[in-house]
């Protein structure tokens, strides 16, 4: 799966100011990303997935398809806590044209390792595509281990994990031991040089939203081992990565992007607007770097 490795954006998903799905902002922001990242991955959790219903995610996926600048793969967010229909909703998605699966760890429940391992293994039973694991134990209360992600390797549709643990030794002790056709991407921006120095193979990355050129030349001065430059540029993004996420995400890069004019900076409940504190923090910030309007 080579074709996934690089930069993958985590697509926010546009609203106008009723809370519908704003298409002319999404297909602005299609093109803009098309401009430093390898793939589009759809209705994760920066897409507000968790607000939309199914039939909204088909419609933004189904976009994406018919408005893909560059015709870049397209991963595919299914997951959740209720391993049945999880499974289900697989089978019952029509995924032409999707080339892997961004499956989440399970949330809310915490389960033991054997149930992750357990869950992930049903996912990918009843899926022809690729599965992407994804460990984000901030937000599910669980961490899946190396250990397990070393079992879940083995099997053979499951190619890739995105970690966010944010432990780059968890990270490491699976790069040294991962199978060589497996993936591992960062879950977070401002590892993603740090993965590439130990074998990983990219990001799937908020930030790419806004600065898809940064990221781009992060890969690509990391393959040519320069990572002086590579590091200039990951170190670019340090003062505004914090106050992305301030005030829950995607609120803050939806705010860079209406500074882009490329859409505006509606979320759905449970995300609250920006805090009049954000927005000018957020102003401030991007004084000091450069940003083309959209």
């Amino acid at each position: 799966m080579q074709k996934l490795e690089g930069t993958g954006v985590a697509l926010v998903t546009p609203f106008l100011k009723n809370k519908e799905v704003d298409y002319a902002g999404l297909e602005k922001l299609l093109v803009h990303t098309a401009k430093g990242v390898d793939y589009y991955v759809v209705m994760g959790t920066t897409g507000e997935s968790a607000t939309l219903t199914n039939d909204e995610k088909l419609k933004v996926l189904d976009f994406v398809k018919s408005h893909n600048p560059k015709k870049l793969p397209i991963v595919y967010g299914i997951g959740g806590n209720n391993t049945q229909a999880v499974v289900q909703s697989i089978k019952q998605t029509p995924l032409k044209g999707v080339d892997a699966i961004l499956s989440v760890s399970p949330y809310y429940n915490k389960p033991s390792q054997e149930g992750i391992y357990l869950h992930f293994k049903a996912v990918a039973e009843a899926s022809k595509l690729p599965i992407i694991l994804y460990n984000v134990p901030g937000r599910t209360s669980s961490n899946l281990t190396a250990s397990t992600t070393l079992r879940l390797s083995e099997i053979k549709n499951i190619i890739a994990v995105k970690e966010a643990s944010g432990s780059l030794e968890q990270c490491m002790n699976i790069s040294r031991k991962m199978p060589r056709d497996f993936m591992l991407i960062s879950g977070d921006d401002l590892l993603t040089l740090a993965f590439y120095a130990i074998g990983g193979h990219g990001v799937i990355s908020v930030l790419a939203n806004v600065f898809p050129e940064t990221f781009k030349q992060i890969k690509e001065r990391s393959q040519k081992g320069d990572f002086k430059k590579a590091a200039a540029a990951q170190f670019s993004l340090l003062d505004i990565n914090g106050p992305m996420y301030e005030e829950g995400n995607p609120v803050g890069v939806k705010l860079v992007l209406k500074e882009m004019g490329i859409c505006e900076e509606h979320c759905r409940l449970p995300l609250a607007p920006a805090s009049k504190e954000l927005k000018q923090k957020v102003k401030m910030l991007l004084k000091g770097m450069t940003i083309k309007k959209g």
